[in-house]
Formats: C-alpha cells, structure tokens, sequence
C-alpha cells in the first residue's frame, strides 16, 4: 500500500508543478500583471490550505500523539529528533518558494531538474550533519537519482549537439543555393 501512495504522491506532485504555470499564465492572460508578490501570496495561500488539510489528517489518526513516542525511540536523540522536524518543515518552505520562484521566472522542467539534482545532495548532506547512517536503501536511491540526473543531461547533450549540426547544415545549404 505504501508503494502505491508514494507513486500516487510523486505523480500528484509531478502534475502541480505545470499546473502551477498553467495558473500562472492564465492569470496573466487575463490582463493581470503576475508579479513575484502574488506567487508569494499563492504559494502561502497554498501552504495555509495544505496545513489545515494535513493537520486535519493528523488529528483524525491521532498522530500528534505519536510525535513524542517517535522521539523518544529516534537513535540520535529527543533533542536531535525535534531539530530534524523543525528544520524539516522550516526547509520545505524554502523549498515550495524556491520552486515556485523558478516557475514562476524561468520554466516547470527547471524545476523538475534542480528536484531531480538535490535528491541525492539531500541523502549526502544527512548522513554529514546528522550523522544517519547510510543504508543500502540510500545507497540505491543515490544511485538511481544520479543514474537519472546522468541519462538526462546525456539525453539533452546529445539533442543540443544534434539541433545544432542540423542548423549548420541549414545554414550551408542556404549559402550553397
């Protein structure tokens, strides 16, 4: 079951993203100027409204109460435990308006692609400063998301290189004529 949630989430997330500039653009096709404030004010509407529905979520499965028992049980510490969770929502903040901020200026695939590139930093960076230990099952996800980030970069090199000999020989046949 908790295969199929992550891979309904990551699709859900997948479609936000150009649903976002989707919004964007009507927004300015309207006649309205779509400054960085109102992304701003979008993006905390969005937050307030995803807050309320998981905090509703929470208070129905009763999870607030399981909070302190995870602490308690956490191998690094209640202390360490309680940093990990603030910080961990203080970032996703950043997160979201960084993300929406990219959107917003240059284009969704930017977006999917600076994801895609801080994955694996992510796992890196958490077995650095806070000392977790690194699994197997981070192992295979580092692999993975580099091995994509990799086939994607090659996948755009060799486009870029293909664009660009069919241009040159665009250019040649025009001089030929």
């Amino acid at each position: 079951m908790g295969f199929f949630l992550t891979l309904g989430a990551a699709a859900l997330y997948g479609l936000i993203l150009p649903l976002v500039e989707l919004a964007y653009k009507h927004a300015a096709g309207g006649g309205r100027a779509v400054t960085y404030a109102l992304v701003v004010e979008m993006q905390l509407v969005m937050g307030f409204f995803a807050t309320a529905f998981c905090t509703v979520g929470m208070i129905v499965d009763k999870d607030f109460q399981a909070i302190p028992r995870e602490a308690k049980q956490y191998e690094l510490g209640e202390t360490r435990y309680y940093t990990v969770l603030v910080f961990n929502a203080i970032l996703w903040q950043f997160f979201f308006v960084g993300a929406i901020g990219v959107i917003f200026y240059v284009h969704t695939l930017l977006a999917g692609i600076i994801i895609a590139v801080f994955i694996p930093i992510t796992e890196v960076l958490s077995v650095v400063f806070l000392h977790e230990k690194f699994s197997s099952e981070k192992g295979v996800a580092l692999v993975l998301s580099l091995w994509g980030l990799a086939s994607y970069s090659y996948g755009e090199y060799t486009d870029a290189k293909a664009n660009k000999r069919a241009a040159s020989q665009a250019e040649a046949s025009l001089v030929l004529v």
